[in-house]
C-alpha cells in the first residue's frame, strides 16, 4: 500500500477521533448544564494545524488534532474546560470588545475571566482543584477596597474589563506576566476580530449577545440550577447584558424647552430673503428669528454621597465628567441655578452654581467633606427646603452620585430622581421604584461616551 495514503489516512482517523472528543465534550458539558444548550450547538469543528490547541471565531471551533488528543489524555474535565473557556469568550463578546486596549493585556484577561467564571461552576464535568495561584489572584480581583466594615462580605464580579484594568494598574514586570499565562493560558486568540465601536455589531456578535440574554433569563426564572453553583456564570451574565445609553440623552430627561436670545437659522428661507433684496434692494422679505425654542438644563441638583465608603477620587470624576457634558455649547442656558450638595449623614455642603465660570472655580477648589455614614434622607429634606423656599424656577430633576448603601427617602420627590453608582465592578444594587438606576463603569466614565441604565 502507498506509504503517503497510509498516512493520509491515518490522518484522517486521528482527525475524526479529535472530532468525537469534542462531541463527547459538548454532549456532557450538555448533560450537566442544559442552559448552554444553544450556546454549545453554535460552534462547528473544524480542524487547523496552524493553532495552538484550539481556538475560535465565534462560528467555528479550530482544533489541533494532536494537542486535543494530549490534552484528553489528562482527563475529560480538562477537555471539556477547553471547549466551555471557548464558549465563556464567545457569550461574554471577549472575541470583539478590545477596541483600543493593549493586546497582550486584553487577551490575558480574558483568558483569566473566562477561566473565573468556570472556576465558579462547581459541576462535576468542568471542576479541577484551583491552585494557590488562582486563589491568590481571584482573591486580589474579588477584593472590594473602599468599603465599610459591613460592607466586606460583598464580592466584586470579576469581569474582563476589571481585570484589564487590573493589570493596567499594576503593571506587572514580563516574568510576572509569564507566570500568569502559563496559569490561565487556554485557547489561541489567533481569529479574534476587532470591531469598529462606530459600525453595528457583527451577525455573529449579535447572536451570541441573544444567546446571553436568553441565557440570563433562564438562569434567573426557570432553571433549577439557577442556584450558588453558576452564581459567578450570572453574575457575569448580569454584567454582560447591561443596556447602555448615551449620557447626553440621559440628561436630556431634565432639560426644559424654553426660549433663548438666538438667531434661528433653522427656520430661516433664504429664498424669500434673496427675492426680497432683489426686489427692493436692501430690504428682505424675511429675516432669521431672534429666538429660538432649544432643550437646555436650567435648574438642577447634584449630589455627591461623602461618606467612608465613597472614594474622593472617584466623586471628582464624577463632577468633571458632568459638568464637561453639560457646559458644551448647547447645554447650560446662560442662567443656570445648580445646587451641589456633598452629603454624608447629614449635608456637609450646599454650593450654587449659576454660570459655568462658577462651576469651573468650583471643581478646581473641590474639597470632599464628611466621611460619616451613608443617609440619602437628608439631601432631599434639604431640596424639599429649597422649593419651600422657592429657590427654583422649574426643578426638572436631581442626580445622586453614591455607593448605593444607605437609607432611601420612602416618599416620591416632585421630580425625577436619578441614582448613579460609578464603580469598578458591577454589583446591583436596589433603588426604589420611582428613581432611575444607573451605573457607570471606569472605562465609560473616562472615555465619557456611554453610561449603563437599568
Amino acid at each position: 500500500m502507498n506509504p503517503i495514503y497510509e498516512e493520509n489516512v491515518q490522518a484522517l482517523d486521528f482527525i475524526e477521533t479529535a472530532t468525537d472528543i469534542l462531541r463527547n465534550a459538548r454532549n456532557e458539558l450538555y448533560l450537566n448544564m442544559r442552559f448552554l444548550d444553544v450556546a454549545l450547538s453554535l460552534l462547528a469543528f473544524l480542524p487547523d494545524a496552524q493553532i495552538a490547541g484550539t481556538g475560535t471565531d465565534g462560528s467555528i471551533l479550530y482544533f489541533q488534532p494532536d494537542a486535543l488528543v494530549a490534552l484528553f489524555r489528562k482527563g475529560r474535565q480538562s477537555v471539556n474546560r477547553q471547549y466551555l473557556h471557548s464558549i465563556v469568550h464567545c457569550l461574554f463578546s471577549h472575541l470583539w470588545n478590545r477596541g483600543e486596549r493593549d493586546g497582550e493585556y486584553w487577551s490575558l484577561a480574558c483568558d483569566i475571566a473566562a477561566e473565573y467564571v468556570i472556576d465558579g461552576l462547581y459541576v462535576k464535568a468542568v471542576h479541577l482543584p484551583k491552585s494557590g495561584l488562582r486563589r491568590e489572584l481571584y482573591r486580589m480581583l474579588e477584593s472590594t477596597e473602599g468599603l465599610q466594615e459591613a460592607k466586606k462580605d460583598r464580592r466584586a464580579v470579576v469581569t474582563a474589563e476589571r481585570v484589564y484594568r487590573f493589570l493596567c494598574r499594576m503593571h506587572p514586570v514580563q516574568a510576572q506576566l509569564d507566570v500568569w499565562k502559563r496559569e490561565f493560558l487556554v485557547d489561541d486568540h489567533r481569529y479574534w476580530e476587532q470591531e469598529d465601536p462606530k459600525k453595528s455589531p457583527s451577525p455573529q456578535r449579535q447572536k451570541w449577545d441573544d444567546i446571553r440574554d436568553r441565557m440570563q433569563t433562564e438562569l434567573e426564572t426557570f432553571s433549577k440550577e439557577a442556584s450558588g453553583d453558576t452564581r459567578s456564570l450570572e453574575e457575569q451574565l448580569s454584567a454582560a447584558n447591561r443596556k447602555r445609553y448615551d449620557y447626553r440623552e440621559f440628561l436630556r430627561k431634565f432639560s426644559v424647552l424654553k426660549e433663548e436670545m438666538q438667531v434661528d437659522l433653522d427656520s430661516f428661507d433664504y429664498i424669500f430673503y434673496n427675492y426680497g433684496m432683489e426686489l427692493y434692494g436692501n430690504m428682505p422679505l424675511i429675516e432669521p428669528l431672534e429666538t429660538r425654542e432649544v432643550q437646555k438644563v436650567e435648574d438642577f441638583v447634584i449630589v455627591v454621597d461623602t461618606s467612608m465608603s465613597c472614594k474622593g477620587e472617584l466623586i471628582r470624576r464624577f463632577l468633571e465628567e458632568t459638568y464637561s457634558v453639560l457646559s458644551e455649547s448647547e447645554g447650560f442656558f446662560r442662567k443656570i441655578h445648580v445646587h451641589i450638595l456633598q452629603c454624608d449623614d447629614r449635608v456637609q455642603e450646599d454650593v450654587l452654581v449659576t454660570s459655568r465660570e462658577e462651576m469651573q472655580d468650583y471643581l478646581e477648589h473641590f474639597t470632599v467633606r464628611g466621611f460619616g455614614g451613608t443617609d440619602f434622607r437628608p439631601a432631599f429634606a434639604r431640596v424639599q427646603e429649597l422649593l419651600l423656599r422657592q429657590c427654583f424656577t422649574k426643578l426638572r430633576g436631581l442626580i445622586y452620585f453614591t455607593d448605593g448603601y444607605g437609607t432611601f427617602p420612602v416618599k416620591k420627590p416632585p421630580y425625577e430622581t436619578a441614582f448613579v453608582f460609578m464603580k469598578e465592578d458591577y454589583r446591583d444594587v436596589d433603588v426604589p421604584p420611582w428613581a432611575i438606576k444607573l451605573i457607570i463603569g471606569e472605562e465609560e466614565l473616562m472615555t465619557a461616551e456611554k453610561i449603563k441604565m437599568i
